[in-house]
């Protein structure tokens, strides 16, 4: 099991600790907020967004699920419940591997690109109203330390533990 990287100091602060509270918070928050714009003009929820719009972002879209669990942080088990889902309403499909019998790939339909057309225009809005106007120039420093964080996590615990829909 990784650890974290070494602190100048030895324990958080009220300070540190409060930052890392606030920012739990908000992350709770805007999630809500998503689900409940997508929920009101009567789209599926976000999870279903984030994995057509991972496989969007590819150049075939398609990607190993394997991948498709770390790039979106679902555990396999839980990816594999809603790909079925996505896939009973044709907006993906799998394909088996053909050099790996075990591995398969998630695929975007045309159905599914039709579908993140319709809930990404929410999910902007809501990112757009709640999140981008409160960075100002900091942005570059949120991101940059943003991904430290992902990063340190990730190394100390892995996607594919239960638990971690």
């Amino acid at each position: 099991m990784a650890t974290a990287p070494e602190s100048k100091t030895s324990a958080c602060t009220g300070k540190e600790v409060e930052a890392f509270r606030t920012f739990m918070r908000a992350h709770a928050l805007l999630i809500g907020a998503i689900e409940q714009d997508l929920a009101a003009a009567e789209l599926p929820p976000l999870a279903w967004h984030d994995v057509l719009a991972a496989l969007d972002g590819t150049p075939e879209g398609r990607m190993r699920i394997h991948e498709l669990a770390e790039a979106i942080v679902f555990s396999r088990s839980g990816l594999s419940r809603l790909l079925d889902r996505l896939e009973r309403e044709e907006l993906l499909r799998r394909e088996r591997c053909p050099n790996d019998r075990r591995g398969a790939y998630a695929v975007l339909t045309d159905a599914g690109r039709e579908m993140l057309d319709r809930t990404t225009p929410v999910y902007r809005r809501t990112v757009d109203a709640h999140f981008l106007p409160h960075l100002g120039d900091e942005v570059e420093a949120l991101q940059v330390s943003l991904v430290r964080v992902a990063e340190s996590a990730g190394a100390a615990c892995p996607v594919d533990v239960p638990g971690r829909a």
